[in-house]
């Protein structure tokens, strides 16, 4: 398989991030592009296959922008305002567009942890 996905965990309440809102950008420079938004199914995974695929997946710089701030308050966590952890930003590089590229998520209040995984 090739192309990028991803995997939402929640720590916390220790099960899939269910619809959690991801934007997917793509790097130009200092400018990031919205290429696509997505959001957790009950596994905490996309639906419809790779997050990115095909013609569109290419080498570049990319940036999953993770909406934990609204999923950990529709949760009924007491956060902050504004929230410890808002927006959760990971930036990547794809180089080998034969490969597959898996970026999950471990989230929790406050903290996360990420990855490349297979």
């Amino acid at each position: 398989m090739t192309g990028l996905t991803t995997h939402v965990l929640d720590t916390a309440l220790g099960k899939p991030a269910e619809g959690l809102r991801i934007h997917l950008m793509r790097m130009e420079g200092d400018e990031a592009q919205l290429i696509k938004t997505v959001f957790t199914n009950a596994d905490g995974r996309v639906d419809g296959g790779p997050v990115l695929a095909g013609e569109d997946f290419r080498p570049g710089q990319y940036e999953l922008l993770f909406h934990a701030g609204d999923y950990l308050k529709a949760q009924g966590f007491a956060l902050s305002e504004p929230p410890f952890l808002d927006v959760i930003p990971i930036r990547f590089g794809i180089s080998d567009i034969t490969a597959h590229y898996h970026v999950p998520l471990l989230l929790s209040p406050y903290g996360y942890s990420t990855y490349r995984g297979s």
